[in-house]
C-alpha cells in the first residue's frame, strides 16, 4: 500500500500467519478498501517510529477486541500494558494478541498513547536495541558472529532479524532538528525454511532399497533396515537436494547517514553475491522503503548490484501510485456527486502531472533488475514455481468518464437531475438572502471569502465511503483552520486539493481546534503538524496553535519526544467565553497561557475572525464545541455587514449549551451519528439522531445546518425523514461548501437521494458491525 501521505506498507502472509511492516495513516481504509482481515495480522514491524511509519495504529482498534492484563517489563525491553492501541488486540477469542515490534523509541510512542487509548483496548509491544533477547526465538543454530543481527522470530514458519540503522552521533543543531524520532531505523532480513529436496528412488536403490512399503515409510520421515546391505537408510539419505528458503530483505534508509551504517554491517556480508569465498545467501527479493534522494546515488545503486539476481521493488512512493486512486469506492462516489452537483463536489484534486512528488521516481538503474512498486502489487515466495512477481491484483484506473456512464445506465433520470440542479443557481439569491435576518452576513459575499470542507463524515473509524471527522475551514487568502483532524486529514486534504494545493493548505493554517479526545477526532494530528514543520522549515513563522481537551496536552508533550511538533497547545476550558472575556479583562495576564491566548488573538484577526470560542456539551469528560465568528464588513454605502458565524457540535447529545452558542449561526455543522428509530442507542452513547440536530438547529435560528459524523452502519448516505429538511443537507466527504451557493444547500438534498436510490444501508464488511457497537 502507497497512498503517498504516509509510509508505505507491505504485508507478509502465510497459511497461519500475518505479518505487517509500518502502519501509516490509510492502512485500516485500504484493507477495508480492499477485503484485508485485519483482524487477522499476528505482527506489526515498523521500520522506525514516527507518524508516518505508526501514525494508522492508534485507531486502527475498534474492530479488535481485547482482554488481557499488560505490564512494563524493563528487563527485556518489552512493553505490556493495557490500553495500548485502539484496535490491535484480538477478535474476542482469549488468547489473541497482536506483537507491535520496533525499536527503542516505540515506548514513547506507547507513552503517547496512554493518555486517549480506553482501557478496552490491548496491545503487545516489543521495544528492541542491540542487547535485545526474544522470547518469540524457538531455534537457534546459527553460530555466524552476526554481533549487529536481532533475532526477533525463528520458528517453523519465518525467521526474522533486525538490523539497526543508526548514524554516528551528530554534532551540528539543525542536523539534530532534522532527524529527531528517526535517528534509528531498521533494516529487517525475513527467511523462510529451506525446502527439502524430493525422495530420489536412484538413492533409495544404491542404498540397496527394493520398491515397497519402505519407500512409503522413509517418505513419512522413518528411518528404515537396508533389504540387501547390512546398514540403516534414513529420510535424508534418499533425498535429492534441497531448495533454499526465499529469503526477503526490508531497507528503510531516510538517509545517506544511514546508508553507511548498511555498509558497515557485517551481518548482510552473509547475503552478497560478490563475497570472495562465493558462499552466500541468496536473496529473492529487496523492498526499499528510502526515498528517492537516497536510492538515486551511486554508492545505494552499487549496494544493491551486491544481491545478485534478487528483484528490487523500490517503493519509495511512486508515481504509478499517483496517477490511480488507492480508494477507489470512495473515487467513485465523488465522481458521481461531481456530475450530479459540481458546485458543492469539485472534481477531485488527486495528482496531477505537474505536481513536484513525480519527481520521486529514481532513475533507471542499470546495475540491477527494479520494478517500481505498485498498490497489491505482489511477490510470491511460496510455492517455489510461482516466485516472483504478480500483478493481477493492481487496482486499474477507472475514468470519470467509465463512472458516469454506469451512473447514467443505473438511474437514467440522474441527467435530468444534473440539469436542474445547475439551474438552482439561476434563481434570484437575494430572495434567499432576505428571508431571514441571520443571512443578512451573506450579502456581497464572495467566492473567496469562506468556504468549508467536510474531510471527513464519519464516525468511529474510517470506512470505504467515509473518513473520520476533519473538518477544514478555507479563509482562502487569510488562511486556514481545523475543526477536529482525525486519522487520515492529510490524505483527505491531498485528495482535495492536490499535493501541491494540500501542502499550501497546511502551510497556511492558522489553528487546529480539537473537540476532544476519541481517537477518530485527533489521531491524524501529529502527521498535519510534522508536515507544516517541514514545509516551513527555515522560513520565518510561528508554531502553530492547538486549541483542545486538557488530555491532548499529555498525548502531544509526550509525543514530542518522538518528533518536534512544532505547536503551542491552549486548553479549550481557556477559550470559552467567559475565560476569554476575563484574559479581554487582563485578570489572567499572569497565566503561563497569556502570550498563547494573546498569539491566537492575533493570529485569527489576520485571518479575518473576532472570535473562536470553545462551549462545553455533553459527550464525555472534557467535550467541546467550537464557534467561528467572522469580523463584521463595511458595504459600498458604508453600512455594517454583519460577521458570519460558523457553530460545529463535536459530538454530543442535544443540549441548552450548544442551542445557546448557535444562536443566529450561519451554518451549524452538527452531528447525527443515528437515525430517529435509533435514539434509545444515541442516548447511551451520548451522541445525537438525525432529528435531534435538526431541531437543535431550529431552537437555535440557524440558517443552515450540515448534518455530519454518520455511523458506520450507513455505508454511503444516512436514513432521514426529508420533510424536516428544509435548512438541512447531509454531508459527504470532500463536500466543499462556499459561502456563496448557502442559499441553494438544502434544495440540493432531493437530488442527492436520488443518486443513492438503489444504496441499502448494509455493513461494508464483517468488521464493520464491531466498529459500529462500540462508537464513540
Amino acid at each position: 500500500m502507497d497512498t503517498q501521505d504516509t509510509s508505505p506498507s507491505v504485508l507478509l502472509f502465510f497459511d497461519n500467519m500475518r505479518i505487517v511492516f509500518n502502519a501509516g495513516e490509510g492502512l485500516q481504509r485500504f484493507c477495508t478498501e480492499h477485503k484485508i482481515k485485519m483482524s487477522k495480522i499476528d505482527h506489526i514491524f515498523l521500520s522506525r517510529v514516527c507518524s508516518e511509519t505508526a501514525g494508522g495504529l492508534p485507531g486502527w482498534c475498534i474492530i479488535r477486541k481485547p482482554a488481557y492484563l499488560f505490564q512494563f517489563r524493563y528487563e527485556v525491553s518489552e512493553i505490556y500494558f493495557s490500553g495500548l492501541l485502539l484496535t490491535l488486540a484480538g477478535t474476542g477469542e482469549k488468547g489473541l494478541y497482536v506483537n507491535v515490534w520496533g525499536p527503542s523509541d516505540l515506548k514513547y510512542f506507547v507513552d503517547a498513547m496512554k493518555s486517549f487509548v480506553p482501557n478496552a483496548a490491548t496491545v503487545h509491544t516489543r521495544c528492541f536495541d542491540a542487547s535485545f533477547k526474544s522470547d518469540m526465538v524457538l531455534v537457534d543454530t546459527d553460530t555466524e558472529n552476526v554481533s549487529d543481527q536481532i533475532k526477533l522470530i525463528h520458528d517453523k514458519v519465518v525467521k526474522i532479524s533486525a538490523v539497526l540503522l543508526q548514524p554516528e552521533t551528530r554534532t551540528r543543531k539543525e542536523d539534530e532538528f532534522a532527524i529527531k524520532c528517526s535517528d534509528v531505523s531498521v533494516l529487517y532480513v525475513c527467511e523462510l525454511p529451506e525446502i527439502r529436496g524430493k525422495f530420489d528412488p536412484d538413492k533409495a536403490k544404491a542404498l540397496g532399497l527394493k520398491p515397497g512399503p519402505k519407500y512409503r515409510e522413509l517418505q513419512e520421515g522413518i528411518s528404515v533396515k537396508s533389504d540387501l546391505q547390512d546398514i540403516m537408510v534414513h529420510p535424508d539419505d534418499v533425498l535429492g537436494p534441497s531448495i533454499p528458503g526465499p529469503i526477503v530483505l526490508l531497507v528503510d534508509c531516510p538517509t545517506l547517514s544511514h546508508f553507511q551504517k548498511i555498509l558497515s554491517t557485517h551481518y548482510l556480508e552473509n547475503y552478497y553475491a560478490d563475497k570472495a569465498e562465493g558462499k552466500h545467501k541468496i536473496v529473492n527479493c529487496v523492498i526499499h522503503l528510502s526515498p528517492s534522494s537516497v536510492v538515486n546515488s551511486s554508492d545505494y545503486q552499487k549496494w544493491m548490484s551486491r544481491f545478485c539476481g534478487a528483484e528490487h521493488i523500490l517503493a519509495g512512493h511512486q508515481k504509478k501510485n499517483i496517477e490511480i486512486s488507492v480508494l477507489q469506492s470512495s473515487a467513485r462516489v465523488a465522481a458521481r456527486l461531481n456530475y450530479l452537483c459540481p458546485q458543492f463536489f469539485p472534481a477531485p484534486g488527486f495528482w496531477s502531472p505537474e505536481q513536484p512528488n513525480r519527481s520521486n521516481d529514481v532513475s533507471d538503474l542499470n546495475f540491477c533488475k527494479t520494478v517500481s512498486a505498485e498498490n497489491l502489487l505482489k511477490f510470491h515466495l511460496r510455492p517455489y514455481a510461482q516466485l516472483g512477481l504478480d500483478r493481477s491484483c493492481i487496482p486499474i484506473k477507472a475514468g470519470p468518464e467509465e463512472i458516469i456512464n454506469d451512473l447514467i445506465s443505473e438511474i437514467p433520470e440522474i441527467s435530468d437531475a444534473a440539469k436542474h440542479v445547475s439551474q438552482l443557481w439561476e434563481g434570484d439569491e437575494e430572495l434567499w438572502v432576505n428571508q431571514n435576518v441571520v443571512s443578512r452576513c451573506l450579502k456581497n459575499i464572495t467566492r473567496e471569502n469562506v468556504e468549508i470542507v467536510l474531510l471527513g463524515t464519519g464516525s468511529s473509524q474510517p470506512s470505504k465511503y467515509r473518513n473520520v471527522s476533519s473538518i477544514f475551514i478555507n479563509l482562502f487568502s487569510k488562511g486556514s483552520l481545523l475543526l477536529d483532524c482525525g486519522e487520515g486529514t492529510l490524505g483527505q486534504l491531498k485528495r482535495r486539493f492536490g499535493i501541491q494545493g494540500a501542502d499550501n493548505a497546511v502551510k497556511r493554517l492558522k489553528c487546529i481546534w480539537i473537540s476532544h479526545i476519541h481517537a477518530d477526532h485527533h489521531t491524524g494530528l501529529a502527521r498535519i503538524l510534522i508536515l507544516r514543520r517541514d514545509l516551513l522549515k527555515g522560513l520565518p513563522h510561528e508554531p502553530l496553535i492547538v486549541i483542545g481537551p486538557e488530555q491532548l496536552k499529555g498525548f502531544l508533550d509526550a509525543y514530542e519526544k518522538l518528533e518536534d511538533l512544532d505547536m503551542q497547545f491552549l486548553d479549550c476550558s481557556l477559550t470559552t467565553q467567559t475565560s476569554l472575556a476575563s484574559f479581554e479583562s487582563n485578570y489572567n495576564n499572569r497565566l503561563n497561557s497569556y502570550p498563547i491566548l494573546k498569539n491566537l488573538k492575533n493570529v485569527i484577526g489576520d485571518a479575518g475572525l473576532e472570535n473562536v470560542i470553545s462551549f462545553r456539551v455533553e459527550h464525555c469528560k472534557e467535550a467541546f464545541g467550537v464557534v467561528l465568528k467572522g469580523t463584521d464588513r463595511i458595504d459600498s454605502d458604508g453600512g455594517v455587514i454583519p460577521g458570519w458565524k460558523i457553530v460545529y457540535s463535536g459530538d454530543t447529545r442535544p443540549c441548552s449549551a450548544l442551542v445557546e452558542a448557535s444562536r443566529g449561526a450561519t451554518v451549524l455543522i452538527h452531528e447525527a451519528t443515528f437515525e430517529d428509530a435509533l435514539e434509545k442507542e444515541a442516548t447511551a452513547k451520548n451522541h445525537s439522531t438525525t432529528s435531534e440536530a435538526i431541531e437543535t438547529g431550529n431552537a437555535a435560528g440557524a440558517y443552515r445546518i450540515i448534518l455530519t459524523h454518520f455511523s458506520q452502519r450507513y455505508p454511503k448516505i444516512p436514513v432521514f425523514d426529508e420533510s424536516h429538511m428544509h435548512k438541512t443537507c447531509i454531508a459527504f466527504d470532500m463536500m466543499s461548501v462556499n459561502f456563496a451557493d448557502l442559499h441553494v444547500l438544502p434544495r440540493v438534498l432531493p437530488y442527492l437521494k436520488l443518486l443513492f436510490k438503489n444504496e441499502t444501508n448494509v455493513d461494508e464488511c464483517e468488521d464493520v458491525e464491531d466498529a459500529v457497537t462500540l462508537a464513540a
